[in-house]
């Protein structure tokens, strides 16, 4: 054998030596605690943090696919109730986006990646019927606590105004004149519950009831009325003496019926920032 042939052996040697089969990855399921369960419906506690389900953005071109193959991996709300039940696998709407199929079983509404607190799930398609008729005809209640910059000239009132998408920013929501596309009507009745100084800034602690369910709908109408939410980057505010490392919102109770037709009222206790933020504003 010549020198150049032996040289040529070792390479390939050391190449096919350097490919390896890829680790199967292990899947760690997020820690949720259950707060209410019949045989068709779950109403769980979301840590702030998790999707609640894909959500198949991004996925045009070849590097906004190649970051929507890495999303997909992300661990969800979903991937944990059909873990839990293998059952609700097939229940639900089927969802496409950019021709391919979303993964949203058992997802009847949504809470934001970073909203913490309850949201409720369809163990079944009897369910999961039963629970969007009653969120399609406005007759779930649900309450959110949240932070937000400044005190509102009101202590109570209602946030009356449409939203539609942002004329600037592909991810974000407006209520302003310059929203794109078809706007959706959007209400918000909301209460100063506490104000104060909290270091250089002062914050309000408010609970707000949306009567309608637009996307980033408290979000959007906290902003529109001069006050966002503390920590929400994506409607101007980053800097806050409070803490947060994400946006302060939590969904603290949800009233519906059951599929027996008796009402249940869930509630979401408060998570550990919450509850050092109120700890430093009533200092």
């Amino acid at each position: 054998m010549t020198t150049a042939k032996k040289i040529k052996k070792e390479v390939i040697k050391k190449t096919a030596a350097k490919v390896t089969k890829p680790k199967a990855v292990k899947v760690v399921q997020p820690k949720i605690t259950v707060l209410y369960e019949d045989d068709d419906i779950l109403a769980v506690d979301k840590p702030a943090g998790l999707l609640v389900h894909e959500d198949g953005k991004d996925k045009k071109g070849n590097l906004q696919q190649q970051s929507a193959i890495v999303r997909a991996k992300e661990n969800t709300l979903s991937d944990w109730l059909v873990a839990r039940y293998p059952q609700v696998k097939d229940v639900g709407d089927v969802t496409v986006a950019f021709d391919e199929e979303l993964n949203r079983s058992g997802i009847v509404h949504r809470l934001d990646k970073e909203t913490s607190g309850v949201i409720l799930l369809a163990k079944t398609q009897k369910g999961f019927e039963c629970l969007k008729k009653q969120f399609q005809d406005h007759e779930i209640k649900k309450i959110y606590h949240t932070f937000v910059v400044g005190t509102p000239r009101q202590s109570r009132g209602i946030i009356d105004q449409s939203i539609g998408k942002s004329g600037t920013d592909f991810r974000a929501r407006s209520a302003a004149r310059g929203a794109r596309g078809y706007t959706r009507e959007a209400i918000t009745q909301y209460m100063v519950k506490q104000s104060g100084k909290v270091g250089s800034q002062t914050v309000s602690f408010v609970q707000a009831m949306p009567k309608t369910g637009r996307t980033h709908q408290i979000r959007v109408h906290m902003k529109v009325i001069g006050h966002p939410i503390v920590g929400d980057s994506l409607y101007g505010h980053t800097q806050n003496t409070l803490g947060f490392r994400r946006t302060a919102l939590h969904s603290v109770s949800i009233e519906f019926k059951n599929c027996a037709r008796k009402v249940v009222k869930v509630e979401a206790p408060y998570p550990e920032d919450f509850k050092l933020a109120l700890t430093s504003l009533q200092k």
